[in-house]
């Protein structure tokens, strides 16, 4: 195992204490994920041996706690974004990227396997629920659904698009049912705990469960910020076509938003196929600080939170978990089809938790120590 450090390569011994970090349990000593063993792996590495969790897990990220100003720091979004508040959270995981069509279609196929949902007008609900939990739209219900299921196999699929294989790309046509069912089944194949009830009508979120969840508005803007204070977007305070996949709206032959800088108008035209959704494969683009990519653009993200525009100032400081009651949940990001106002990191949308859409459904999963 190499140590990279400026130009000064060292050799090192991984050696295992009872109770300690040991690098030997680990699939890579690169925590970070950035190719190389440096200091910022070992600043994962010591907050790791603290917590007794010997290993980031596959496909996630350490976001290592702290405190922000959430909210929209150039009041030039809707007023629900304001006022900027002062948050802290403690550290979490947090996916690399959203949950793509083949991961959800895989849980798809263990979920009807196990008699854990039904399929009614190829709409996949909740089973016994009738239609009042519906998880996604297949493709013969929703032609954007890039997910197909065979009535007679009773086996779902990954479709291709324009002769491009779907399965790396962004889960779409899925409500926030079917994303908090999916982390109960990722929860349950990983050997953790379930977070969710859905026996219960509110589908609660249990926070004292170790099990993956959906992040909290709060966990979502600190981690899309990737470690950078104040800024418009995850990257800095302009956007272009080269860092997301939006629409860069023109008026009078340049873009109309100042901040949008792109030299291409309309759709992001790599992904531009004329075949609708113009959604691009997960992590097409670099990742924010914090190695989370898609953070602004492609598919808009579930978050855990119901939605309230009173609780969101006055909001605990330490650790929000959302208002306790309220109809709508919340999404964050920005998508293909957003202008670049929809694509900073305060920006903020209420929908119903039912709601499935072409520009709708892309989540990420957290992980509390």
């Amino acid at each position: 195992m190499w140590l990279k450090s400026s130009s000064i390569l060292i050799s090192f011994v991984v050696i295992t204490i009872s109770g300690g970090f040991c690098l030997a349990d680990c699939p890579s000593a690169d925590l970070t994920g950035d190719c190389f063993v440096d200091f910022e792996d070992f600043g994962v590495m010591a907050a790791q041996w603290l917590t007794s969790d010997p290993c980031i897990p596959e496909g996630m990220a350490y976001i290592a706690g702290g405190t922000f100003e959430m909210g929209d720091n150039f009041n030039e979004g809707s007023f629900y974004e304001l006022p900027v508040h002062t948050v802290t959270v403690d550290s979490f995981y947090m996916s690399k990227y959203g949950v793509t069509n083949r991961q959800y279609c895989d849980y798809l196929n263990s979920a009807i396997s196990e008699g854990l949902i039904t399929i009614t007008s190829d709409v996949v609900y909740k089973a016994g629920s009738g239609n009042s939990y519906p998880y996604c739209n297949t493709h013969s219900a929703i032609t954007y659904s890039q997910i197909d299921y065979n009535d007679v196999s009773g086996i779902f699929s990954v479709r291709t698009k324009s002769g491009r294989d779907m399965s790396n790309d962004p889960m779409v046509e899925v409500s926030w049912y079917g994303a908090a069912a999916y982390c109960n089944w990722r929860s349950q194949e990983g050997g953790y705990e379930t977070c969710y009830d859905p026996c219960d009508p509110n589908w609660p979120c249990d926070f004292s469960k170790k099990g993956y969840r959906l992040a909290t508005e709060a966990e979502w803007e600190y981690a899309a910020r990737g470690g950078l204070s104040g800024r418009r977007f995850p990257w800095g305070d302009t956007i272009s076509h080269d860092q997301a996949n939006y629409y860069s709206y023109w008026e009078e032959g340049a873009p109309y938003y100042p901040y949008d800088v792109s030299p291409t108008q309309g759709y992001h035209p790599t992904w531009d196929d004329g075949i609708v959704p113009y959604i691009s494969p997960v992590g097409s683009f670099a990742a924010n600080g914090y190695g989370l990519y898609d953070m602004a653009g492609n598919v808009w993200e579930w978050c855990n939170d119901r939605w309230s525009t009173s609780y969101y100032g006055s909001s605990p400081v330490n650790n929000p978990t959302g208002p306790t009651s309220g109809t709508y949940r919340v999404f964050r990001g920005g998508s293909w089809m957003s202008h670049a106002n929809g694509c900073r990191v305060a920006s903020r949308t209420p929908s119903g938790p039912d709601y499935r859409f072409v520009n709708v459904g892309f989540f990420r999963y957290v992980l509390d120590f």
